[in-house]
This record gives structure tokens, sequence and C-alpha cells, in this order.
């Protein structure tokens, strides 16, 4: 048996496709079929079924499936192993990202780069926690920016990255008066854009208006950070969004920032990694980077200096009384 042949067959069972799994393993479509064929015919098993066409795997090929992902990864891990013995860790890292932490893993990628410059890094961002979880699992991602609460598994190690709430962004034509703190049942009253019902950020924002006996209705719900943002700008709608979003946001300088209270919602943000050892040797190396920043530190510093300076703004003379 031949890492080659598992190759194949990862790509065919990937891909569901022979053409499009050769061209993915750089070969000729006869040449993957040999190699395919040569593994049924060692294991005396057949795994794929097909007549002109890949039509899903048998009961074994679906068995050897969860084997030839694990060797195939620790193959890999080893090559990364010796090669970070050499020259340092290099390679490809492959990172999930669920959306609302899409603007923030540029700080962690920052850092790992810095220590870590022969290396790459290949960022999904349009996933979900279930998601990272799985193609963690499966040896697709080797990383993954996801909550804490969609990757409490024995299966990965988990390194805590942030704890985020909620805030309140809206123009002064929605919000005349400024405000330190506003409810959530204040801030249903106001006509909202929000993301859409599947991302766990909105899930966190309905719970919070659950214990406050108020139904979420929003005016205009988007699976697009960038959309979210735009409508913002409009002035038209205020949005809930996670603090550590602020500081990217274009927001105007009428624009209102104001903390969510009553309750006060949390959702903690992870590096998650495969906790199989001895694992990737790229994976470890960012989820040691991830453990030495502060970033909770510098997402409230960053916050707490642009409300100050809204304050300022508005009402010089609370902040700067004669």
């Amino acid at each position: 048996m031949l890492f080659r042949q598992l190759e194949y067959f990862v790509a065919v069972a990937r891909e569901r496709h022979f053409a499009h799994a050769a061209t993915a393993c750089h070969v000729s479509q006869p040449a993957l079929s040999a190699g395919i064929s040569k593994l049924e015919q060692e294991l005396n098993v057949s795994l794929i079924n097909r007549d002109h066409a890949f039509e899903g795997l048998t009961a074994e090929g679906e068995l050897l499936m969860i084997w030839a992902k694990r060797i195939v990864a620790e193959r890999d891990a080893f090559k990364a192993e010796v090669q970070a013995l050499q020259s340092g860790v290099t390679g490809v890292l492959r990172l999930g990202v669920v959306p609302s932490a899409s603007t923030t893993v540029a700080l962690l990628v920052a850092a790992f780069c810095a220590a870590h410059p022969l290396a790459k890094v290949q960022i999904k961002s349009a996933l979900s926690s279930t998601e990272i979880g799985r193609r963690l699992h499966d040896f697709e991602l080797d990383a993954g920016v996801t909550y804490l609460d969609a990757s409490e598994d024995p299966r990965l190690d988990v390194v805590p990255f942030y704890d985020e709430h909620y805030v309140l962004i809206a123009s002064e034509m929605l919000i005349p008066d400024i405000s330190t703190t506003m409810t959530w049942a204040q801030a249903s009253r106001l006509p909202l854009a929000v993301l859409t019902p599947e991302m766990r950020s909105r899930q966190m924002i309905d719970a919070a208006f659950a214990r406050n006996h108020v139904q979420l209705i929003p005016q205009v719900e988007t699976d697009s950070i960038a959309s979210l943002h735009a409508h913002m700008r409009t002035g038209r709608w205020a949005s809930i969004v996670p603090h550590t979003w602020v500081q990217n946001i274009a927001s105007s300088p009428r624009t209102r920032i104001i903390p969510l209270v009553d309750p006060i919602a949390t959702a903690r943000v992870v590096v998650a990694i495969n906790a199989a050892s001895p694992g990737s040797v790229i994976a470890r190396a960012f989820a040691a980077v991830a453990a030495k920043l502060s970033l909770d530190e510098l997402f409230d510093q960053e916050l707490g200096e642009l409300f100050d300076q809204e304050l300022s703004r508005v009402c010089p003379v609370l902040l700067h009384p004669q």
C-alpha cells in the first residue's frame, strides 16, 4: 500500500468525481484509477461504487476513509516535523474562522507570521462552528477560530482567544441622546440590521433578547459582514455586533457606539486544533502563538477610548469639567 494510492482514494471521495480528483492530484485519470484499483486488489475489497462514474463509497470504503485521512495527515505532520527541525516552521496553515472573527483573526495571523516567517496561511472565513469542528476532525483544517461551546470536544485542543460582548451601533439620527449603556429591550425598538439566524453571533443576540422576553424582528438580515457594514453606514439602521468589530467599522463622526446591558451577553472565542498526537506542527505553532496574545485587554481598551471620544465630542463637560 502506497501513500499515493491513499491520496488518490481520499481525493475521489472528496471530489466525488474521478476527473476532478485526478486534477487535484496532478495526475491523469487513468493513473488515478489504476492506483485505486491496485489499492482494492491489495485489500481484496471494493472501495467505490462505480459504473461509468463515481456513485459513492462502499461500506469498506467508508471505513478506509477514516484511516486514510489520518494516515495521510500523520505523514504530512511527520514531514513538517522534520522540516521544522531543519529550517523552522514552514508549509501552509489551513485556518477556518467563524464569520464574526474574520476581522480580529488578522491580529493572530500577523503574530504567527512574525514568529514563523516561512509559513503561509489560507483562511476559510465563511464556516460555521459546526463545520470547523467537522473539518478539524477530518484533517481538512489545521486550526480553527471558533466558539467555545461549539468546540467542547475531547478530540480538540482549545486555547482561549478572547471573550466577545455586544454593542449597539447607530447613527445619532436614531439615537439623538448620548448614553453610557443601553438595555436590550431599548435596542429592540430601533430599526435593526443584523446577521442571519444560522450564525452563532446572531444566536447569542437572539438569546439575550429572549432573556428580556423580547423577540427580535429585524428589518434587514444579511449573511454578509460587508453588507451589514454598508447598511449601518447609511444611518437608517442600527445593528448589534461584537465589540471586537468596532475598530474595523468605517463609522462616520455621527455614529453612536453603546455597550448593551441587562444582560451583558458574552461568548468565548477560542483557537481549536485536532488533539491527535503528535499532530500538526504548524497547528501547534499557531496555537502556541495564540496562547501568548492578550486580546481581551486590547479590545476593551479600544472600545473604551472610542466611547470616551464620543462622550467628549457630544458632551465635553462630562469628561472635561470646568
